[in-house]
Formats: C-alpha cells, structure tokens, sequence
C-alpha cells in the first residue's frame, strides 16, 4: 500500500551541482543532504525541507522537459515569490487551479517547479498528498 512520497527525483547535466546547491539552498531554503557513498561517486545532490525531498541526479545527455514538475506546497506564496525574484528567478504564476494561489519557475537547469499555496477553506482532489508527508 502506498504511504507517502518519499522523494522526488530531477535530472541535471554533469557539472552542475554547484549551481544546483547555490538555488535548492540559498534560493529555496533546503538543507542538502548526504547521498549514501556508492550512490555520491555517481554526482548529483539531495535536498530537504521539512519532510519534502528532492534528488538531482546526473544525466549525462540532460534535457529539461516541458510539462513534468514536482508541486511543492509553501507558506506565504507572495513572499516566496518575491524571494525567488530577488535571487533572478523567473516567477510566472497561474491561476487556473481553483482554490489555490500558485506560480512556476524553473531552477537554473531549467527544471520546471510548481509553487502552491491552498486559500481559505476550499481542498481540491490531490491537494492533501504533501501534507500526508508531514509538511
């Protein structure tokens, strides 16, 4: 039976953990954390925040795509925003999820990350799955 998510995994071009640390960290304020050893000698860097986990794992003929993207449930979206665009981050927000303040922006190898935030009372079908992790 499913429980919860435990991470979602992004891909990254070969070389590019310092800017991945450089925007999971200092933009969207997660802690990396340690990749077991056997797992570090292939690249890449894990992320967390809270209970939510994100792991950018080397590909070697890397291409960002389009639609996929996790959905990462913050608070204070407005202010979040305003974070990421004063570190030069694209913020393009999207109001076509009823019930929800939300925005998407890419980090600098051009995954493609959804911001959401539910307003008032109102819960939309698949809206709880972070809060399940504890977030």
């Amino acid at each position: 039976m499913l429980a919860a998510v435990d991470h979602v995994q992004l891909a990254a071009p070969p070389g590019s953990e310092d800017f991945l640390r450089e925007y999971y960290v200092e933009v969207l304020g997660m802690t990396e954390i340690p990749k077991p050893p056997v797992l570090a000698a292939r690249g890449g860097c894990w992320f967390r925040a809270g209970a939510v986990q994100l792991h950018l794992g080397i590909e070697k003929d890397f291409r960002p795509v389009k639609k996929a993207h996790p959905g990462l449930r913050v608070t204070g979206i407005e202010e979040f925003a305003a974070r990421l665009r004063a570190r030069r981050a694209e913020v393009t927000w999207d109001d076509n999820l009823p019930g929800h303040r939300r925005f998407y922006s890419a980090d600098p190898v051009g995954n493609r990350l959804e911001f959401l935030e539910p307003v008032g009372s109102v819960e939309q079908p698949g809206s709880r799955s972070l809060e399940r992790l504890g977030s």
